[in-house]
């Protein structure tokens, strides 16, 4: 190649090699800056519309897993009542066989029908404040719809107006004012198979919830884990990376400094 001072290949193939140094270590620097090495679509256009998919999925999973939260505590709440009342009845009908073998009008019956009505005013209470962010299972037949995922799936909690137990023998029991003929063993056998099948229903509810929010759970934990895996940097790569792009970039100034040196090597030729 003729030697000219109008073309200088070698500073230009310099140059060129700086700048594509230049730009390696700016894009590892920005990776280890932000911990990312698809931090935005010029990056990787797929992979970057696949984790901003996955990203709204999961704040998606949020709102779901605070729905199933909410229905969980709904039906704990009722849960929680449902004891109460069911301790409750076992102790009534101990004292409706008190009562009904007790003499009619005798002050014993009169104690222990007082004993009786207390306890059914406990538990027409517990019905009663079993609420939980306005939904009370025990006072409502329309059945309360939690969503499960993403796509808008829901699942019923409560009873429903088909699967609600009558409600008329408890209110037998609960309403505190029941005389002799109102305290018998039959009647309080009754509350007690209606409290315990709506008990097994929001029961069988509360498991199925727990489940349900065990599994956004994992999902969602995995989901983010798979996000790492797309667009995460590898800090202790980039770092070995940052070192050697650092010494190569020193390393590319010098040789465009000898490289632009060439031309005023010319001016000896022409030196007497």
């Amino acid at each position: 190649m003729a030697t000219s001072i109008n073309t200088n290949y070698g500073a230009a193939v310099a140059l060129q090699n700086l700048n594509a140094t230049n730009a390696m270590l700016e894009r590892t620097q920005n990776r280890v800056s932000t911990g990312l090495k698809v931090g935005s679509a010029k990056d990787n256009g797929a992979i970057y519309a696949i984790a901003t998919t996955q990203r709204a999925n999961m704040g998606a999973m949020d709102a779901v897993r605070n729905s199933l939260q909410r229905g969980q505590s709904i039906v704990d709440v009722a849960l929680a009542a449902g004891d109460t009342i069911t301790a409750a009845l076992e102790e009534m009908k101990s004292l409706a066989v008190s009562i009904q073998s007790s003499v009619a009008g005798s002050a014993a019956e009169t104690s222990y029908l007082a004993d009786f009505n207390a306890l059914g005013k406990e538990i027409d209470a517990a019905l009663k404040g079993a609420t939980f962010d306005g939904v009370n299972l025990w006072n409502t037949t329309t059945a309360t719809n939690i969503t499960t995922n993403v796509s808008g799936g829901t699942y019923q909690i409560g009873f429903g107006t088909t699967d609600k137990a009558a409600a008329a023998p408890i209110t037998a029991v609960s309403a505190g004012t029941a005389a002799r003929a109102g305290a018998t063993t039959a009647i309080v056998d009754t509350a007690i198979a209606t409290i315990t099948a709506d008990l097994a229903t929001i029961g069988t509810q509360s498991k199925s919830v727990g489940r349900q929010l065990t599994f956004v759970n994992k999902l969602q934990d995995s989901t983010e884990a798979g996000i790492g895996n797309l667009v995460d940097a590898d800090l202790a790569k980039e770092s070995a990376k940052l070192t050697a792009l650092q010494t190569k970039q020193q390393l590319g100034v010098q040789a465009l400094s000898i490289a632009n040196q060439g031309s005023s090597i010319l001016l000896s030729l022409f030196r007497n």
